[in-house]
């Protein structure tokens, strides 16, 4: 059967770029259709009319939208490379922490540029405590999936992408001290060169800073 996969995707998304990881791990060949979105294409707008949202995937014109649930599609559509754990308790427990990074910690992240003196603080105490569930979530495994990359450690890479602007701001509110096992999950992911791939490339990095500090909350999921 023939298959035909589309990505409508932002290059500064980091939900996009968790789906076009997912594909890569997958090795799904698909078609990447950059949207502006300050002015989204039809297409964009009849596949998610319900959120006007990037990343959508298409396939064989079937739209699935939000990052999360396309990359569920994908697990349960092409079996190759499995990214949820088949122990049916492992995988609850990957949609939880999966679910406390997006509901929780990106919130709190979002609210750091927007905050100044005493409340800056506090919600850097508050990103400090989050991340600390992570950290506790990575003692001794490899990745957050175990001995090999899986569906937690696809949404985790918002992590990489913290280290990225902290590198660029200045405002590192992760450190090796406080957290050295995310590091080194860090480290570990940033030598695969899928992963590489779906990162922002480093000419274009001061850009996305830039962007992130104006752009709507409501632009990608």
């Amino acid at each position: 059967m023939g298959e035909e996969v589309k990505l409508h995707g932002m290059w500064a998304s980091p939900f996009s770029r968790r789906v076009e990881l997912a594909l890569k791990l997958k090795a799904i060949p698909y078609q990447y259709i950059e949207e502006d979105l300050s002015n989204k294409t039809p297409s964009l707008l009849c596949y998610n009319p319900v959120h006007k949202k990037v990343p959508v995937l298409v396939h064989n014109d079937k739209p699935v939208a939000e990052s999360m649930v396309i990359i569920e599609y994908m697990d349960e559509t092409w079996e190759n490379n499995p990214f949820l754990p088949r122990d049916p308790y492992e995988r609850a427990m990957a949609r939880f922490y999966a679910k406390f990074i997006d509901d929780k910690l990106l919130p709190t992240l979002a609210k750091l540029g927007q905050t100044a003196g005493k409340e800056k603080e506090e919600t850097i105490e508050e990103i400090h405590e989050q991340l600390k569930v992570l950290e506790d979530e990575l003692k001794g495994k490899q990745f957050f999936g175990g001995q090999r990359i899986g569906y937690l450690d696809i949404v985790a890479m918002i992590l990489v992408w913290l280290h990225l602007a902290g590198s660029i701001t200045g405002q590192k509110v992760l450190s090796t001290e406080k957290f050295p096992l995310i590091y080194e999950w860090i480290e570990r992911v940033m030598k695969m060169e899928v992963v590489n791939e779906c990162l922002i490339p480093e000419e274009k990095r001061q850009d996305w800073i830039q962007l992130a500090q104006r752009a709507p909350k409501s632009a990608s999921n």
